[in-house]
This record gives structure tokens, C-alpha cells and sequence, in this order.
């Protein structure tokens, strides 16, 4: 199972975009969190505010990485506004 996540932060009032192949947003959070992960190393603490998780591997790996995408792209700005424009200061 993968998943792609939305994380917050509230100290730098930024979005963070991701997917992981454990399928846990839960996971990738506490990496996150502990600054294993370097994009995400400043604007400690984050929290996870969208997870869509997807079956089965093989095929929604693909997925996860084009959905990812599309959320990294400039249409997810509009969504994410939509959606979740209200945890922004």
C-alpha cells in the first residue's frame, strides 16, 4: 500500500506534498518531525491534514507520484486553498 500526504506547519504557515511506499502518513510525520527529512527540517511541528491511501503497489506507486505531482503543481494551489485555506494565519 502507498499514500500520498499533505502536511502543515503552522510555524511557517507552509504546505509540504508527499507520498511514501509504507502506505503511513503517520510514518513519513515522525520523520518529518525529527528532521530526518531535509526539506521539511525547518517549521517543526508539522501535522498531517490529507492522506489518500491507494491499494495495491505496483500500479499505485505511479499514481501516487503523478498525484503528488499534480499537487506540487500550480492547479494544487487552488485546491489546497479550497480545501484546507482555512489552517492558514
Amino acid at each position: 500500500m502507498v499514500c500520498v500526504y499533505i502536511l502543515f506547519s503552522s510555524a511557517t504557515n507552509k504546505f509540504y506534498i508527499g507520498s511514501s511506499r509504507n502506505g503511513n502518513a503517520l510514518i513519513r510525520l515522525a520523520a518529518h518531525n525529527s528532521g530526518e527529512t531535509k526539506s521539511t527540517k525547518y517549521g517543526k511541528p508539522r501535522s498531517v491534514i490529507f492522506e489518500e491511501k491507494l491499494e495495491t503497489y505496483l500500479e499505485t506507486y505511479t499514481e501516487a507520484r503523478k498525484k503528488e505531482n499534480f499537487l506540487k503543481s500550480g492547479v494544487r494551489r487552488e485546491w489546497i486553498k479550497e480545501n484546507f485555506g482555512n489552517l492558514k494565519k
